[in-house]
């Protein structure tokens, strides 16, 4: 039997004003969100702490798809009401946050994301992306016009393809997987991963306990200037004795 145990940290960065960043870490469930608000004050962060609340009203479950399932219909349910909210008390404007999942049951886990917050799996001395970004930069990167270097200097590296609220209709992708022990899986916003390349996410990761991996982490991220709000969640996957 696999258990788990997670540590999570948000920090508004060096130049933001606001926190757009929410986070919801539910190890009791074996489930983690982090959802990156865009649309400024009273928007980004309420979109944001839309979809955390959704998901906060998830029940513990003993079914993969069926638990995906649930986890679709309430971004759905939050995309709609992001809509309507947008066009009704805020003259069309449009609020969206990213989001990104991860829900494990024992040897299987499964990720729900729409937009660039992204999920990482570190096995085996190995970090690899759980999750495919939905920007600009990644459409242009996998049709090889651009490499993932000029990426991060390209004029629309911040344009966005799918979020919730970005458009009527919300096309979720989900990636489902095997868990193993041993395994550290973190959750984060862009501006986590866009201080740290992934060489020196996995140079950092592991730790004693992922409390500790968070902190280092995110010391590092904010050495390195934290234009955006910084938000992860470390998972650390272990065996019951």
């Amino acid at each position: 039997m696999l258990t788990w145990t997670s540590a999570e940290a948000t920090d508004v960065g060096a130049k933001r004003k606001m926190n757009e960043d929410n986070m919801l870490s539910r190890p009791d469930i074996g489930l983690w969100v982090v959802a990156d608000g865009m649309g400024g004050h009273a928007a980004g962060d309420v979109a944001s702490q839309e979809v955390v609340n959704a998901m906060m009203q998830l029940k513990e479950s003993s079914d993969l798809a069926d638990f995906v399932d649930a986890v679709e219909d309430k971004l759905l349910s939050v995309n709609y009401q992001l809509r309507k909210h947008g066009q009704e008390a805020l003259g069309g404007r449009t609020l969206g946050t990213t989001v990104v999942s991860l829900f494990l049951l024992d040897t299987m886990g499964a990720c729900v994301w729409a937009g660039d917050s992204r999920a990482y799996l570190y096995r085996e001395g190995e970090l690899s992306r759980i999750s495919h970004d939905h920007s600009a930069v990644q459409e242009m990167i996998d049709a090889g016009v651009i490499t993932h270097e000029q990426a991060a200097f390209h004029p629309h590296r911040n344009v966005i393809t799918r979020a919730v609220g970005g458009s009527e209709n919300l096309y979720p992708e989900v990636r489902v997987f095997t868990v193993k022990a041993g395994d550290w899986y973190i959750l984060c916003s862009d501006g986590f991963y866009n201080e740290l390349s992934e060489e020196l996410i996995a140079a950092n990761l592991v730790h004693a306990t992922p409390e500790e991996s968070v902190r280092i982490l995110m010391e590092k991220s904010l050495a390195n200037g934290a234009l955006d709000n910084v938000t992860l969640i470390v998972i650390k996957v272990g065996e019951e004795q």
